[in-house]
């Protein structure tokens, strides 16, 4: 459908999994993608290579957006490959998972920085360039944990949080310079990650969803490509869950 034909999009943690799919369907609807990956480097490069035999523009950056001053490198870097950035979407995190009388400070701060202090700076980086062009973009990847809490995950949850609260908040900012800024909220995604649970246990929760099923990292994808594309033009400052009903 090219939907997003002639866009240049920036994606972080993009290696594997939800990230992973949304480069994929990026690029299957025509834009040019960038991405980042940080631990996973063979994955990363392997990807740059699959996607790069497409047909659009695609290069793979080992960036660490959590890190001020190499987000703002990241961006600075993209618009100097591609030219511009029309889309921004913070995918990358991470969990640190334990009860709040467990969980380390190094494990909160580590969590916090990944998730939501990244957000700050590659948008604070793609602000000035999205103004000049006067559009752009922005979703941040933030989850249903960060809508209702989970035991066990008070940093996550913290962080997730503070995504949606920063979504909205940069909306508000960028509106009239035509930048949109939305969120999208997964809730039970089956990956990598879930494949090394127990199988009952994942089938209980996929029993406990309304659509009886566990989410696939392409149905986020699709979320992503509307909130990316012209067909959400008058769309910002939403959170849309992508969980199959689980918080209906």
């Amino acid at each position: 459908m090219n939907l997003l034909q002639g866009k240049t999009a920036l994606i972080t943690g993009a290696s594997k999994g939800i990230g992973k799919a949304i480069a994929e369907r990026f690029v299957a609807e025509g834009a040019d993608v960038a991405f980042t990956y940080l631990s996973s480097v063979e994955k990363g490069e392997a990807l740059e290579k699959e996607l790069g035999a497409a047909g659009t523009r695609v290069k793979g950056y080992r960036s660490d957006a959590s890190d001020f001053e190499a987000a703002e490198k990241l961006i600075n870097d993209v618009i100097e490959d591609f030219g511009k950035i029309d889309i921004l979407i913070n995918n990358a995190g991470i969990t640190r998972d334990n009860l709040l009388l467990r969980i380390s400070e190094g494990d909160w701060d580590q969590v916090i920085n990944v998730n939501l202090k990244s957000c700050f700076n590659t948008v604070k980086a793609v602000t000035k360039p999205m103004m000049k062009q006067r559009g752009g973009s922005i979703i941040n990847m933030t989850s249903v944990v960060g809508l209702k809490g989970n035991a066990g995950q008070t940093n996550y949850a913290a962080s997730k949080s503070g995504i949606i609260g920063f979504t909205k908040s940069v909306a508000l900012e960028l509106g009239s310079r035509g930048i949109r800024s939305n969120a999208i909220a997964p809730g039970f995604i089956e990956t990598e990650m879930t494949d090394k649970l127990d199988e009952k246990t994942v089938q209980s929760w996929r029993d406990a969803i309304p659509l009886k099923r566990g989410g696939k990292p392409e149905d986020v994808a699709d979320a992503c490509v509307f909130l990316a594309s012209d067909l959400s033009s008058y769309i910002t400052g939403q959170v849309i869950q992508v969980d199959g009903g689980m918080l209906t």
